[in-house]
């Protein structure tokens, strides 16, 4: 069996490990880019400028190299990279002009004028503008008036690189072709005024529009009523003071227009009434249809420019929302879990003067399912005879090739050792329950260490006849350096206080491998402990749950592990815990409409991991990148502020926890660091694991290295009878500063369908 086993995981580690992280990376990837340049670009075209006021920005410098003929000439130019010359509007003549549209608010109303007094004018439109209301360009044009450019985003295009201005002129060009399916070869500069105000930077832009094939349109008369002086001065502004004939600046977007339409209303009545003709710039001034159909296959890129931003509209949109529900849900969390915490803790007090009932002393049998054990199972092994309970321990040795069994056997203390072919560690733990003698069983890793009132603390909640389970409390014990750190930060505040909230909440997912207790009875109701998931303790723990029992956290309950002390080996780790929990949550996701016991753990238990361990770590990096979009793009300090808001609450999290394990609150000043790479290596783990899931694909157990930093009792023989030993020499596990490699990892095999005790036949419906 073992040797088939092994013939097949070559097969299985190439699907699991090569094809199919492979593809999820370059999903992900390829989502994050594509993201991020939509962020970008929505960031550049909405956030990098904008429409401000025409005063002209800046002090104009010298205008040495502005043509004579120019400077002085008409306010149309043409060709002003090789040849320049201008034109004047023909007398008696107005080309209404108006700059930063199209608005939803105002451009109609002014067409509405238009209309009712026959009247064209061109129309210089902002490309974001463009994107944003594309329908009224649309009517623009079918209402008969001319389209010019105004850039895309309203920069002053003379403070812009060359490969700037040209990417301005042609992006509002597509997104015009693609709304209204027309080019245009009129373009009015932002901030731009009459001739005489050019200057060399100026002429530079100008010479560079040139040579795209562009008409510079410049105004002989400013309404000047983007600063919004009254509708007596813009009408006043905008009237002739001579048969000259004149273009007329105003605007139809970039604030509050009414006082333009206002003045609009009256100024064409008026002009008319004189004798003044108005029409478009072209035809003001002669020059042949500056405006075309565009081409099939730049009409479709317009399209798509549209589209995309529109897109990114909607994604900056949806994403701030996310951003905003998550900080949102995220507090009521914090909230939830703080008064959760302060409520057992309260209960716990209450408890200490009543207990669960009356004492229990009865022998207890301890399972260490070892694999590979051989660094530490020494320690493990001397820690339980140091309790002050009686305990059985039994060892299974799930086919180690380290010696493990043999070195549990050299001790001579009073261990049972098992030995089976490596089958997985639920067959190892059901190997163990086959053979204890007591009723009461508590499951330990080999890699843990017990405190010698471990066991006696654990076992006392089974004083009430409706507890199934207890979890006790793991600690890290290899807490040097940063990552054993924010391990242990875990461990105390993310692990602890919401096994505190699932006490309350009577919904306990988990009894971790390394410290939970268990009634023997219960467990063989159930069949046992299945493989069917990679995390047997949360299959397990749902399973009493749905099967009635209630589940307990006992924090006095410690035990001493050994965290990953490497990057790689903490991705291992997580990438099983993370992947099981999800096989876990949809085998029992049927406790959503159960009741009783099983309801609570449904819609408590699986909807609170799956908010918060599964459905925000998937959003995180989104909520990152977005952070990082807020940083460039929009108010940092808000951004700032919010993040450091955001690192106050987890520190006062963090406080509070460990006020309530009793730990020094000196580690958590690596928790700002953390939220650099720990947290985002934790979202990963959740994004591979469930496209993982997505996938089908099967996992493999995974052996986690050991170091040998857990440090044994000295002289802990203990017998059934409860005798102490002579000198116990527990002594307290030391933070971790350094490690050597033990044995070669190596991984679990597939576990067997086969471990001793029955299990439901697949047509069978489990009794819960």
């Amino acid at each position: 069996m073992t040797n088939r086993r092994r013939r097949k995981s070559p097969s299985r580690r190439s699907r699991t490990r090569q094809i199919t992280p492979r593809t999820h990376w370059l999903l992900l990837s390829v989502l994050t880019a594509t993201l991020s340049a939509a962020l970008l670009l929505q960031g550049y075209t909405h956030h990098m400028f904008g429409i401000t006021s025409d005063n002209v920005t800046g002090t104009r410098g010298r205008n040495d190299s502005v043509p004579s003929k120019v400077a002085h000439g008409g306010p149309v130019i043409a060709n002003a990279a090789t040849s320049p010359y201008t034109a004047r509007v023909k007398a008696h003549t107005v080309a209404l002009t108006f700059d930063d549209g199209p608005d939803p608010t105002w451009t109609p109303q002014i067409l509405d004028i238009l209309r009712r007094n026959h009247v064209h004018a061109t129309f210089f439109v902002v490309g974001t503008q463009v994107v944003a209301h594309p329908e009224l360009v649309r009517r623009i044009v079918a209402d008969g008036h001319q389209i010019g450019i105004h850039t895309f985003t309203h920069p002053d295009l003379a403070h812009l690189a060359p490969w700037q201005r040209s990417l301005e002129l042609r992006e509002t060009q597509l997104a015009v072709a693609g709304a209204a399916g027309v080019t245009t070869a009129l373009l009015r500069p932002p901030y731009s005024a009459d001739n005489a105000a050019l200057d060399d930077a100026d002429w530079s832009v100008l010479k560079q529009a040139g040579a795209a094939g562009y008409v510079t349109v410049l105004a002989t008369q400013d309404a000047d009523d983007w600063q919004r002086p009254g509708v007596d001065r813009i009408l006043a502004n905008a009237t002739p003071h001579g048969p000259a004939g004149q273009i007329v600046l105003m605007h139809d977007a970039g604030g509050d227009r009414s006082q333009t339409v206002a003045a609009l209303a009256s100024l064409v009545p008026r002009l008319k009434a004189r004798g003044f003709e108005f029409t478009t710039v072209s035809d003001a001034v002669g020059m042949t249809a500056p405006v075309q159909p565009a081409g099939f296959g730049e009409h479709l890129q317009g399209l798509a420019l549209i589209k995309v931003l529109q897109g990114g509209d909607w994604v900056v949109w949806f994403l701030g929302l996310l951003m905003y529900a998550a900080g949102a849900i995220s507090v009521l969390r914090a909230a939830a879990v703080l008064i959760a915490a302060r409520r057992h803790r309260r209960m716990r007090t209450r408890r200490r003067g009543r207990s669960w009932g009356p004492p229990v002393v009865e022998p207890v049998s301890v399972i260490v399912p070892a694999y590979n054990e051989s660094a530490g199972i020494e320690a493990a092994v001397r820690s339980l005879l140091a309790s002050d309970h009686p305990v059985e321990i039994i060892v299974v040795d799930d086919g180690s090739t380290d010696g493990t069994a043999d070195l549990v056997d050299s001790l001579r203390l009073p261990v049972r050792v098992i030995r089976q072919q490596n089958a997985g560690k639920p067959a190892a733990l059901n190997a163990g329950l086959a053979v204890a003698t007591y009723d009461l069983v508590v499951m330990v890793d080999g890699d843990t260490v017990f405190e010698p009132d471990t066991v006696r603390t654990i076992v006392q909640p089974f004083a009430d006849l409706r507890v199934g389970a207890v979890s006790g409390n793991a600690k890290v014990v290899n807490r040097g350096g940063l990552l054993g750190r924010w391990q242990h930060i875990e461990y105390v505040v993310g692990f602890n206080l919401d096994r505190r909230l699932f006490d309350l909440a009577e919904c306990m997912p988990t009894v971790p491998g390394a410290v939970g207790a268990f009634r023997r009875h219960a467990l063989l109701d159930l069949g046992g402990v299945s493989d069917v998931t990679l995390a047997e303790d949360t299959d397990l723990t749902m399973a009493l749950c749905r099967n009635g029992w209630r589940v307990v956290y006992e924090e006095g309950a410690k035990a001493w592990t050994e965290a990953p002390a490497s990057l790689n080996a903490l991705w291992r780790q997580r990438y099983r815990w993370c992947y099981g929990t999800l096989q876990a949550m949809w085998k029992h996701r049927g406790a959503l409409v159960q009741r009783g016991a099983a309801g609570k753990l449904g819609r408590r238990g699986l909807i609170y991991l799956l908010l918060f361990q599964v459905l925000l770590p998937l959003l995180a990096p989104v909520v990152d990148v977005f952070a990082l979009y807020g940083l460039i793009f929009l108010d940092p300090v808000r951004i700032i502020g919010l993040w450091l808001a955001f690192l106050l609450l987890q520190l006062l999290m963090g406080l509070y926890a460990f006020r309530l394990d009793g730990e020094r609150p000196g580690p958590l000043w690596s928790l700002p660091l953390q939220q650099f790479v720990y947290r985002q290596l934790m979202y990963l783990v959740v994004i591979q694991s469930v496209f993982t899931a997505m996938t089908g694909s099967r996992l493999r157990w995974q052996r986690m290295e050991r170091y040998g930093s857990l440090q044994a009792p000295i002289g802990a023989e203990k017998t059934l009878n409860g005798h102490p030993p002579q000198e116990p020499g527990f002594a307290q596990p030391t933070p971790y500063d350094g490690f050597s490699y033990a044995a070669p990892y190596d991984e679990y095999a597939q576990p067997s369908p086969h471990y001793g005790l029955r299990q439901p036949a697949p047509h069978e419906t489990p009794h819960w």
